[in-house]
């Protein structure tokens, strides 16, 4: 090992340039956080659209982002599972739209059927009450359900007209913005990206002229994450409205910020069909998970980072267990 001596000049020099230093990261350096507005409860009541906040600069954090992901398959052979959404207790619950229902995997691996609706579920989400709020890619309407209802109630039906040409089926994906207690709802027929109340009697135009949006993801700040299927897309709504386009995918069919500057996306194209890691800062992508998936269909990621994709025509859900 090679030791230095350094003399008092120098010692005085490098104390010196160490105050400097400290004055330079002094407590008036500036460090963007989440809104407040993101803490907020989920209720069911109306709530006015506040104005928009300055666009925070994107956070890119990648060294906290796990590197490798241990796989596992957790329900194979049980319907066709679409979307995906964790339930108050901390249960998976999916939708499938192919067989018209909605349902629970249990704590001990097994899957009790929830709901039978003809007009095809899509995306799902769950209020602190137990209510669940789902699309309808049928009625293309997005509806509620209430703790031990047996029919769902209608909160919207949407502008759009569903038909079985290529690209206009109806609604897909529903996503909630933490930051304002709403929903965003692509409008999957018309290419129009929708903000709406929980209660359905506010909609809100956010953005025009996607090919077809359906999942939705939003990040702690308010930027609203689209997958365009049919665009070979992915676009990025600012809280300002701005909105950018990122190109080159294949059929996205779903999109969750990771926490970690990362945008994860399914791509169901065949020649594609994967999990896929987007770096939002320098636009690296990465493959995550493509084994044993045919059509890749549902996203959703825990607290803990695990994550979850369902294939609907492999019918199984699987979870990435990030290895430490």
């Amino acid at each position: 090992m090679f030791i230095r001596r350094f003399s008092t000049a120098h010692i005085c020099l490098l104390l010196s340039l160490l105050s400097i230093t400290a004055c330079a990261q002094s407590p008036g350096t500036s460090v963007n956080k989440p809104s407040s507005a993101s803490s907020r409860t989920v209720n069911s009541s109306p709530t006015a659209l506040p104005t928009a906040a300055t666009e925070p600069l994107p956070t890119n954090t990648p060294s906290l982002a796990p590197q490798r992901y241990t796989p596992q398959v957790i329900v194979q052979g049980v319907g066709r599972p679409d979307d995906l959404i964790f339930d108050q207790q901390g249960h998976l619950l999916f939708s499938d739209e192919i067989d018209a229902t909605i349902s629970r995997v249990n704590a001990d691996g097994s899957v009790t059927q929830l709901l039978k609706d003809s007009n095809g579920p899509e995306g799902l989400l769950s209020l602190p009450d137990g209510t669940l709020i789902f699309s309808e890619q049928e009625a293309n309407r997005v509806v509620s359900l209430a703790p031990g209802a047996k029919t769902p109630r209608v909160l919207r039906v949407l502008p759009g007209t569903p038909s079985t040409a290529n690209c206009k089926h109806g609604v897909d994906g529903i996503a909630l913005d933490p930051t304002t207690n709403t929903l965003i709802v692509p409008d999957s027929p018309t290419g129009e990206v929708y903000r709406m109340s929980l209660d359905g009697k506010l909609l809100t135009l956010l953005a025009s002229g996607i090919v077809r949006p359906v999942g939705a993801g939003v990040d702690p700040h308010g930027n609203i994450f689209l997958a365009d299927e049919c665009g070979n897309a992915v676009w990025r709504i600012t809280p300002g409205g701005q909105k950018t386009r990122i190109g080159g995918f294949g059929m996205p069919d779903d999109v969750v910020p990771d926490g970690h500057g990362n945008l994860l996306i399914i791509d169901l194209s065949p020649s594609l069909h994967s999990l896929i890691r987007l770096n939002l800062t320098t636009g690296k992508r990465e493959t995550l998970g493509r084994q044993g998936y045919i059509e890749p269909q549902g996203l959703l990621l825990d607290s803990r980072g695990d994550i979850f994709v369902s294939d609907d025509y492999a019918n199984i859900i699987m979870e990435y267990k990030p290895v430490q």
